[in-house]
């Protein structure tokens, strides 16, 4: 990567893209967060320039420096990188950390957060803006969509799919062939066995909705 990259969002997952850029020897430009007791402060040797709409920082972005978007919150990361695509005519870059394993007849999309220790197998599909935590296995032909957080150790089996914006807590274990509907979310540890709809919350072994 030629240019620097500009971080959005100094919480844990951007210290986490931090760490992932270091590893892959990425110069980093600087950070961005709407917190102002933490404008001017450090993040190990990177400093936290200002807030996320700060016009003469974003100006560079596109030219000059990548962008990638490091938070959490679901429309918040939404709505960033909108404004990236609209007004700096950019999409975020991918984080990938140097030990993830991801197959070339892999597909990846923009602004993903792949963490250390994650396998991607072949021909699985990534969206983007999506989080998959250390050691998430997306095996063969399983496809995410978009905004869709994965925590870590998870397992997502082949032509599995975790459709846009879904929530999956850590250790979840997704059968082959089920779909994880919009929106939903899977509480840490469950084994899924049957699909689960739109805006639904499932949690166990084996998974049920709840609530």
């Amino acid at each position: 990567m030629d240019n620097p990259v500009i971080i959005f969002g100094a919480g844990t997952l951007g210290k986490i893209a931090l760490d992932i850029f270091n590893e892959n020897n990425v110069l980093i430009y600087g950070i961005l967060d709407d917190k102002v007791e933490l404008h001017n402060t450090e993040i190990g040797t990177v400093m936290i320039m200002g807030a996320t709409d700060d016009a003469g920082i974003l100006k560079i972005i596109g030219k000059k420096t990548e962008a990638f978007v490091a938070v959490k919150n679901q429309a918040d990361r939404k709505s960033l990188a909108e404004m990236l695509n609209t007004k700096r005519k950019t999409m975020p870059i991918n984080a990938i950390h140097k030990s993830a394993v991801v197959s070339e007849e892999a597909v990846i999309g923009h602004g993903n957060l792949i963490a250390a220790n994650t396998v991607v197998g072949p021909f699985a599909k990534i969206g983007n803006l999506n989080i998959l935590g250390t050691s998430v296995v997306l095996d063969a032909e399983a496809e995410i969509g978009n905004y869709v957080e994965i925590g870590s150790g998870s397992v997502i089996s082949s032509e599995a799919k975790i459709e846009e914006g879904a929530f999956l807590g850590s250790n979840v274990t997704v059968v082959s062939g089920i779909t994880i509907g919009k929106n939903a979310r899977v509480g840490a540890g469950s084994v899924v066995i049957e699909n689960v709809a739109e805006n639904a919350t499932f949690f166990g072994n084996p998974a049920k909705a709840i609530g």
